[in-house]
C-alpha cells in the first residue's frame, strides 16, 4: 500500500486552532489536542460571559440608582414605582447615568415624582 499524502488541510486546521489558543499557558497553547479542548471550552465561556455581562451591568445600575435615591430619602423600588405611576419612561441604564453624572437632573426627577 502506498502512503496517502494528506496535503495541507489537516495542517491548516491545526494551525487555526493553535492560533486561537495563543496566550494560553503551557501545553494548552502548544499541543494540538489539549489546545483544541481548551479552545472549545473558552468559546463556551465567552458565550456565557456575554450573557453574564448583561446581568452584572444590571446589578451595577441598580446599586447606583439605589444609592443616589437613598441620598434623597427614598429607595430604588419606591422610585421605580413612582416613575411608572407618573408615566416617566426612563430605562435603568439612563437612570444610572443620571445618578452618576448629572446629579441635578436626577434630583429634579425625584422631586417631580
Amino acid at each position: 500500500m502506498v502512503r496517502v499524502k494528506r496535503g495541507n488541510v489537516a495542517q491548516k486546521r491545526r494551525k487555526k486552532i493553535l492560533k486561537l489558543a495563543k496566550g494560553f499557558k503551557g501545553a494548552h497553547s502548544r499541543l494540538f489536542r489539549t489546545a483544541n479542548q481548551q479552545v472549545m471550552k473558552s468559546l463556551v465561556y465567552s458565550y456565557v460571559g456575554r450573557k453574564r455581562r448583561k446581568r452584572d451591568f444590571k446589578k451595577l445600575w441598580i446599586c447606583r440608582v439605589n444609592a443616589a435615591a437613598r441620598l434623597h430619602g427614598t429607595t430604588y423600588s419606591k422610585l421605580r414605582s413612582s416613575l411608572k405611576k407618573s408615566s416617566i419612561d426612563l430605562n435603568l441604564k439612563m437612570l444610572a447615568q443620571l445618578a452618576l453624572i448629572d446629579k441635578a437632573t436626577f434630583t429634579s426627577l425625584i422631586e417631580k415624582v
